[in-house]
Formats: structure tokens, C-alpha cells, sequence
């Protein structure tokens, strides 16, 4: 059976670490793990057929700093056969200009762009930039629980739905 590893920056009991667990929920918690990137290595995300990754936005529009050294050993991963989906989190009202920028960023960062999933629509948000954006969607699942925390469920669950299709 495939599995599954959701990769998150931030603190254990933080906003991120509440969606991952969402996220895992959806899958089935037999099918995911999840796993902080302050604690984890290639070697971790080697272990896992499909991939999720999960940051807020830090600052104005930046990853998760957990994210800065985790992301050299993301890149090192052996990922050129693995599906990628990604999540993040940001405030579309204070933060209009860089709306899940940390999302945006790592997906910069990945050498295989082919491989990321899980696409998402820019209806129902209200911003006017974000480098999530390409195409007119999303790269992933932009969450923003600061101003609209109760669509937040029902995003997940739709994501997660897409996603069962597109892991295979």
C-alpha cells in the first residue's frame, strides 16, 4: 500500500500542525504520517510514495523558518517519481500582497515541478498577489484560518478528495 507523508513547518500544536492532522484524517491515519520538518531528512521523506507539504506564511509572504534548512534536504530527496502536493496557510485580508507566499516558495525550490499536484482554484479569496499563483490557480491548498477558518474543513476535505485521484 502507498504511503503517504505530510510534511509540515511550525510548531507541534500550531495552525499548520492542526491542517496536517486534517489532512491526515481525510487520507486515513493508516495511510499518512506526519512529520515535522524541524526533525526530519531526506532519508525521512525517502520512506513515502506521495508527499504533502505544509507551511504558513512567516513574516510578509515567507516560508516557515523551519523550512530554511529543510528545504536543502527536500531538494536532495529522491523525488523525480514522486507526486507532490502542497498546502499553505496565510491571512488574505492583512496580507493581500503575499498570500500564501510560502507555499509559492517552496514550490520554487523543487526540482521537479512535473510532479506537484493537487491544483486548487483562486475563487472565494480576496487578495492581489500571491507567488502560489500560477495559471490562475493555486499550486495547492491555500488556507487562510485568520479570515475564513470555518471553510477550512470543507476545503480539506475536497483537496484530500482530488488528491486520492491524483496519487496514483
Amino acid at each position: 500500500m502507498a504511503r503517504i507523508g505530510i510534511f509540515f513547518g511550525g510548531r507541534d500544536n500550531g495552525r499548520t500542525a492542526r491542517v496536517a492532522r486534517q489532512i491526515q484524517e481525510e487520507f486515513g491515519k493508516n495511510s499518512a504520517d506526519i512529520q515535522n520538518v524541524n526533525a526530519s531528512t531526506a532519508n525521512d521523506v525517502a520512506k513515502y510514495d506521495f508527499l504533502v507539504l505544509g507551511t504558513a506564511a512567516w513574516g510578509i509572504g515567507e516560508m516557515h523558518s523551519d523550512w530554511e534548512n529543510f528545504i536543502e534536504e527536500l531538494t536532495e530527496a529522491p523525488l523525480e517519481h514522486k507526486k507532490i502536493a502542497i498546502f499553505g496557510l496565510g491571512d488574505q485580508v492583512e496580507y493581500p500582497e503575499s498570500f500564501v507566499d510560502g507555499m509559492g516558495i517552496i514550490f520554487c525550490r523543487l526540482p521537479f515541478k512535473q510532479n506537484v499536484v493537487g491544483y486548487t482554484s483562486t475563487e472565494g479569496y480576496k487578495f492581489y498577489y500571491s507567488n502560489a499563483e500560477k495559471d490562475g490557480k493555486f499550486i495547492g491548498l491555500a488556507v487562510d484560518e485568520d479570515s475564513q477558518p470555518e471553510l477550512t474543513p470543507g476545503r480539506v476535505k475536497e483537496w484530500v478528495a482530488m488528491l486520492k485521484n491524483e496519487f496514483v
